[in-house]
């Protein structure tokens, strides 16, 4: 589908899989091979449309990721593709905001923030990638949004979670490959 997009050429279809016809959010991830340099990122965090028009859509905003150029054909021999299909977003139900350090696991939970008009996403692998603590992933999480790094333990923050199902190639146009992290 990446390919097929930055070479010119027409998508390929969505399979027929009840799979791809239920509504998920999904987020496609670009890594530089063979360093692991993040590419682009780019995905529909909500359940809003069938997985298969998620994933094309994510797919070809991935290539055009604002934070990097638009990806050039040339890239692709040195490109890795994960998708992360993802579980509804809930919402985090603590009485105290300190209680979100108990309840957050790494590696399992994605996160969402949201406090006025600010917001932030990290996927679930995104912490043990990065060897963060459920503090230092809850700090890079209001940083994402625009927030101070604390804006967690404000009571008007709402905090959401999601498990994610991660797909990734091995190498580029390598084999695909069922990631976890618990």
């Amino acid at each position: 589908m990446i390919e097929n997009h930055v070479k010119g050429m027409t998508l390929p279809l969505i399979p027929s899989d009840a799979f791809f016809h239920d509504p998920r959010g999904v987020f496609v991830t670009l890594y530089r091979y063979p360093d692991l340099d993040l590419r682009g990122c780019i995905g529909i965090p909500e359940p809003v449309m069938k997985l298969g028009a998620a994933l094309n859509d994510a797919a070809i905003s991935a290539t055009q990721d604002p934070r990097f150029p638009v990806l050039a054909a040339m890239e692709l021999p040195f490109i890795l593709i994960e998708v992360t299909v993802l579980t509804p977003p809930e919402p985090l139900k603590v009485n105290q905001p300190k209680e979100y350090l108990e309840k957050i696991m790494i590696g399992k939970h994605g996160l969402i923030i949201r406090k006025g008009r600010y917001a932030g996403l990290l996927l679930p692998q995104v912490p043990v990638e990065q060897e963060w603590d459920v503090k230092e992933y809850l700090a890079s999480l209001c940083y994402k949004a625009g927030l101070p790094p604390d804006a967690w333990l404000d009571p008007e923050t709402n905090l959401f979670i999601f498990a994610g199902q991660i797909f990734a190639e091995t190498k580029p146009y390598g084999p695909v490959k069922e990631k976890s992290f618990t």
